[in-house]
């Protein structure tokens, strides 16, 4: 079949037809379980689902400290803080099971600064994309808050894709 110009007309949709040029086999998703999150959970999904990557779900845990002045705990820190990081992981794996068999995933739990333990897992595993949710705090919020996303975005040795709650979707 001749198109009216003398070309063959395409059997397939020419986007199959282009050679893939992003080679995006590992992406990595901070994970704190909010709203906006979702959306970025969502949309690492079809990064994932498209370029047949792995999808890592991470979340961190900044540890607990607590006062002098607190006194008596009934129960000790270290007992308060295993729970909690049980409750974390059985969060992370009914997250990564609700995103379906077709996307590969992993679930990573660490204690430390959010921002870093992102930036220092990009490194030593060697992601190819990060994508994360920002709350869009300004102000004194984002000020006494810090911005995880700003200093994953500064300090990342991969591509960040930014998710903000009230853009237009494109996935």
């Amino acid at each position: 079949d001749r198109a009216a110009d003398g070309h063959r007309a395409a059997t397939v949709p020419v986007v199959e037809l282009a050679p893939l040029r992003l080679h995006i086999k590992k992406i990595l998703i901070p994970v704190d379980f909010s709203e906006p999150c979702e959306k970025a959970v969502h949309y690492a999904k079809q990064f994932a689902e498209q370029f047949d990557a792995t999808l890592t779900l991470l979340h961190v845990v900044e540890p607990i400290i607590y006062p002098a002045e607190l006194g008596y705990v009934p129960l000790s820190p270290e007992d308060l803080e295993q729970g909690r990081l049980d409750g974390l992981r059985k969060r992370l794996t009914d997250l990564a099971a609700s995103l379906g068999g077709r996307v590969k995933t992993e679930t990573l739990l660490r204690l430390g600064r959010s921002w870093k333990e992102v930036v220092d897992l990009a490194k030593s595993d060697d992601f190819d994309l990060i994508i994360l949710a920002t709350h869009g705090y300004t102000g004194v919020k984002h000020a006494l808050l810090g911005s995880v996303t700003e200093k994953v975005v500064r300090h990342a040795p991969c591509p960040v894709l930014v998710v903000r709650t009230d853009e237009h979707d494109f996935a």
